[in-house]
């Protein structure tokens, strides 16, 4: 036990650390994770700022170009169908230049910032040339108006701003490079990062996994360790049980055959004594009575005190080797055990017996089951009524002794009841079973199943 409870605490101590482990792993992916989402949506959104003001700046450029062609078409053609579109461009035109400051403003490009301002500046001084023709052309000037759009002043403004539109949009182009250079940058440290954590935790996996599997045939060592002492002790408790069966088996031969022997000495010895004071009575009580006729009751109770002594010594002898056993057989002995029991307990006992071939020695561990269950009803059950059955069931012999008495718990008394405990060393030793089931005030059922002999073993015990 000392030597499984390092390997549960190396056990242990790995399972602890586990789950920080995976913990401190999982934290770095997602730090990563989010580093790299940052700093690419923060990219991505630079680019697509950038994507707007380059869309704005074209539009910008476009509708400038849009409002100069109407007015030139107007100039030339003094139609009022190309005032609408001047118009409607030159809005647009204030409304974007307003939508790129504010787009430059959030991009914080400082170059960017100084074009933008030109473009503006230079937005605004071609739409006041327009402006300032068309205001010419209005009031009747129209050569004016026509000299002032003949000295290249609107072709050099719009050629200057068209300079500083490529201009800006070549440093837009190579900022948005730059800008998703970083974003690649950033997605390829992302994915090393990512490579880096896989495979740190798939090495620190590894490494759990093999220490996990020493624990586990440490453990398996110690649990087939632990097996094989289980099973040297079983061995060793079977071994001692067979030892104790058979000492209790010789215990119990001892015990009979000692009192065979006092039955033996008790008939030889003491029954002759009695006989042959009974016969020296005999003989002396004529002369006696001739005599002195007043030892008449002396005499009448001597008689009686020999004839008890006598049946006291036959009821001891059968009850230390019972004769009927071995003169008449099982069944008959049981009867008469049973009848005069019922005689003495003044209680009827419903009998029901069948023939049965037992080994030898076995039909007197039967009689003796009997016999003491019959003793202890009379002592402890109060019983009303009293069954005793013998029967062959298969190869075994049951034998079953009921009453309707006041019955037990059976789980507290078995462990001190040295009658139970004897009657189930008795079973056991013949290589039977004993079952006994009670209930306080439900009566109690003992119940015996033996081997029965076979046709070998009983010619030999009849032999």
């Amino acid at each position: 036990m000392a030597s499984r409870i390092p390997s549960w605490l190396e056990r242990r101590r790995y399972k602890v650390l586990a789950l920080p482990l995976a913990a401190l792993v999982a934290g770095l992916l997602i730090a990563v994770s989010e580093l790299a989402y940052h700093g690419a949506s923060s990219r991505l959104a630079r680019l697509s700022s950038m994507d707007q003001a380059r869309f704005e700046l074209l539009r910008v450029l476009r509708r400038v170009t849009d409002a100069e062609s109407g007015e030139r078409g107007y100039l030339l053609t003094r139609g009022p169908e190309y005032l609408a579109p001047y118009q409607s461009a030159r809005a647009d035109v204030f409304d974007g230049l307003t939508r790129l400051e504010t787009l430059y403003r959030e991009n914080g490009d400082a170059a960017a910032e100084v074009h933008r301002r030109r473009i503006s500046a230079l937005v605004m001084a071609k739409l006041s040339e327009m402006e300032e023709v068309l205001r010419l052309d209005a009031s009747g000037s129209r050569e004016t108006a026509l000299e002032m759009v003949r000295t290249g002043i609107g072709r050099d403004q719009m050629d200057q701003l068209r300079r500083e539109v490529d201009a800006l949009l070549r440093e837009q182009t190579l900022a948005s490079a730059e800008s998703q250079a970083g974003v690649y940058d950033t997605l390829l440290w992302h994915r090393l990062g990512v490579a880096g954590l896989t495979a740190l935790g798939l090495i620190v996996l590894a490494a759990f996994l093999r220490k996990e599997r020493q624990l586990d045939l440490q453990l398996a060592e110690r649990q087939a360790e632990v097996q094989a002492e289980r099973d040297r002790l079983e061995r060793e408790v079977s071994e001692r049980t067979a030892d104790l069966t058979e000492l209790a088996r010789h215990l119990q031969t001892a015990r009979e055959d000692e009192r065979a022997r006092l039955a033996r000495e008790l008939h030889d010895e003491l029954g002759a004594l009695l006989t042959a004071a009974k016969l020296d009575v005999a003989r002396i009580r004529p002369r006696l009575l001739q005599a002195a006729p007043d030892l008449q009751p002396r005499l009448a109770h001597l008689v009686e005190a020999l004839n008890s002594g006598i049946a006291l010594k036959r009821r001891i002898i059968e009850d230390l080797r019972p004769s009927t056993l071995n003169s008449l057989g099982l069944v008959p002995a049981l009867e008469i055990l049973c009848s005069e029991s019922a005689e003495r307990m003044g209680l009827p006992i419903h009998t029901e017996f069948e023939p049965v071939r037992l080994p030898p020695g076995a039909d007197l561990v039967v009689f003796r089951l009997v016999q003491e269950s019959l003793t202890n009803i009379a002592k402890y059950a109060q019983a009303r009524q009293v069954r005793v059955q013998l029967a062959a069931e298969g190869d075994e012999a049951r034998v079953q002794v009921s009453d309707d008495g006041v019955g037990f718990r059976v789980s507290r008394t078995l462990r001190g009841s040295h009658g139970l405990l004897g009657m189930r060393f008795r079973v056991e030793a013949e290589r039977g079973r004993l079952d006994v089931a009670s209930t306080p005030g439900q009566g109690t059922t003992l119940t015996a199943w033996l081997p029965m002999a076979s046709g070998d073993t009983a010619d030999t015990a009849a032999a």
